[in-house]
């Protein structure tokens, strides 16, 4: 019944943003290119331990969609952390829920000058994890899982925000 309105409400929804100063950042103009070409000369610094590889990892697939960049032109400084803490405790002392909070701050630079700070930025995000019963081995592949999570939202946030930095400062 409704289904010839939607084109229409699309349509209205387009205009209503246009006319406010809305651009999308990967669509709409002639910038969007610019921007994940931009995203693709991003080198992402090495991240210590497995937490922070799986985040390095996450932000590779999100900043190079065509796979390795072709040119450097910018490195991406990133300090990555996760935190746990138990939220479930019994009377035993024991512990059912843990919360994990990951963290990074980061730091977009030109290639051989990290002391030039272009952009830097924070991301956040939390996740928890049963522990009722479980044995070794499944709270492992649980906390693995948590963890990648985490880093997929860190590298979505991060993304964002450098895509952002990149329409705003084109050619940079």
């Amino acid at each position: 019944m409704y289904s010839g309105l939607r084109p229409v409400g699309a349509l209205l929804l387009a205009g209503l943003l246009a006319g406010c100063g809305f651009t999308p950042l990967y669509g709409g103009d002639d910038d969007s290119i610019s921007v994940a070409d931009s995203l693709d000369t991003v080198e992402i610094a090495n991240i210590p331990e497995r937490p922070g590889q799986m985040l390095r990892e996450a932000l590779e697939s999100q900043l190079h969609a065509a796979g390795a960049p072709t040119r450097q032109l910018y490195s991406l400084a990133v300090n990555y952390s996760i935190s746990s803490e138990g939220i479930g405790i019994q009377g035993d002392t024991s512990v059912t829920r843990n919360r994990f909070t990951a963290s990074a701050s980061w730091t977009l630079s030109p290639i051989g000058t990290p002391s030039v700070k272009l952009a830097e930025g924070h991301a956040s995000t939390e996740d928890a994890q049963n522990v009722i019963d479980q044995q070794y081995f499944a709270l492992t592949l649980e906390t693995d899982t948590v963890n990648q999570e985490l880093a997929d939202e860190i590298a979505q946030q991060i993304d964002t925000e450098l895509a952002a930095y990149f329409k705003t400062h084109p050619g940079a």
